[in-house]
């Protein structure tokens, strides 16, 4: 299934911010994470999930299960870079950490924040260099936001669709006999 093309077709009829909200929430691979994307900024810099804790997710000794925590942020830092970006951007994961901090034995949260300073850093960066990594930081914290359970850090490739393109033609060549 192509994601990127049934969001293409929905977006005649849907806002970007209920689209990637409704997107996430109903996918099977975001589903099965047990958390739920449940607010969404209509200029999509601010995406906050909610993982509540369940059987479904609970490990062995009755805190969150280390994949879940990692399975419910994972996706997000990507693929809302590369919807604030458009279409003129490549984006990424190149890589990921997760540091546990302590085990959640209740629900958590995650907030994915893209300023408008950081966006023009990148595009800067990008325009300049063609293609940069970034890196992104987010916490999974009790509701309140006091207690930081784990810290997810993603590190996203951006480049232009042009230096992309480029890029791959020399790969393409360099593979040829």
């Amino acid at each position: 299934m192509n994601y990127r093309a049934i969001m293409g077709a929905l977006e005649r009829h849907f806002e970007p911010a209920t689209l990637f909200k409704w997107g996430f929430n109903l996918s099977p691979m975001f589903r099965r994470t047990t958390a739920r994307i449940t607010d969404v900024t209509p200029d999509l810099h601010r995406v906050h999930v909610e993982l509540p804790i369940s059987w479904k997710n609970r490990n062995y000794v009755g805190s969150i299960f280390g994949g879940s925590l990692f399975s419910a942020v994972d996706p997000i830092p990507m693929v809302q870079l590369l919807r604030i970006l458009g279409d003129d951007y490549v984006v990424w994961d190149k890589e990921a950490t997760i540091r546990f901090r302590r085990p959640a034995y209740n629900d958590v949260v995650a907030n994915f924040i893209y300023s408008e300073a950081e966006l023009s850093e990148i595009r800067a960066q990008v325009a300049e260099q063609g293609e940069i990594l970034w890196e992104k930081v987010t916490d999974l914290t009790d509701r309140d936001g006091h207690t930081v359970y784990s810290r997810v850090t993603k590190t996203l490739y951006v480049a232009t669709q042009d230096h992309y393109r480029a890029k791959q033609a020399m790969r393409r060549e360099r593979a040829q006999p």
